[in-house]
């Protein structure tokens, strides 16, 4: 069973190295014993041993707050490991040092930054052929002067059998008016 400075040493291990630091595989179960122990001995109502009682119960808090702060260290450097993983594409340093539960935490975040990744580029995709389709192809049956588009950009002059690529909106009008004809139809 792990003891209260083995657990505090591998908070302090933790705290100043910037990589995930080894800890055996089997530790979360070791501390849920201690913790355990520790608790039973701080519970007893025996006036004979309160000091030591006293001082269980504040080994026991104690051990909970550095169990708790080692976790979110680990969890923030597993954090740092996957963007930068999701970055480069390197994807094992520090693997070793995770317990199960840790690597299996860190495929699921890589895992969901490579889907977002897959969204963002489907929305730059979609989002270009979105452009394209507001775009329509007209040709000219008259010659125009020049107007205002829906931005309030100039355009045009345009001559008879100009063959253009404009908003959607403008060509169904020029269509409508029947100073152009719609190429796609």
């Amino acid at each position: 069973m792990i003891t209260y400075n083995e657990l505090y040493e591998a908070l302090r291990k933790e705290r100043y190295s910037e990589q995930l630091q080894p800890i055996p595989k089997n530790f979360i179960k070791e501390v849920a014993a201690y913790l355990k122990d520790k608790k039973e001995i701080a519970e007893k109502k025996d006036d004979d041993f309160s000091e030591t009682i006293l001082k269980t119960k504040k080994q026991f808090e104690n051990s909970i707050a550095i169990f708790k702060e080692l976790m979110l260290r680990r969890k923030k450097k597993i954090l740092e490991l996957a963007f930068v993983a999701a970055e480069t594409g390197i994807s094992k340093r520090d693997f070793e040092n995770m317990l199960q539960i840790e690597k299996e935490c860190f495929d699921g975040i890589m895992k969901y930054l490579e889907k977002e990744d897959k969204k963002i580029a489907e929305l730059l995709k979609g989002a270009d052929e979105e452009e394209r389709k507001k775009q329509k192809m007209i040709v000219f049956i008259e010659d125009t002067e020049e107007f205002l588009d829906l931005d309030g950009n100039t355009i045009g002059p345009f001559k008879k059998g100009d063959l253009v690529n404009i908003q959607e909106e403008i060509a169904n009008i020029l269509v409508i008016d029947k100073k152009a004809e719609s190429v796609e139809d």
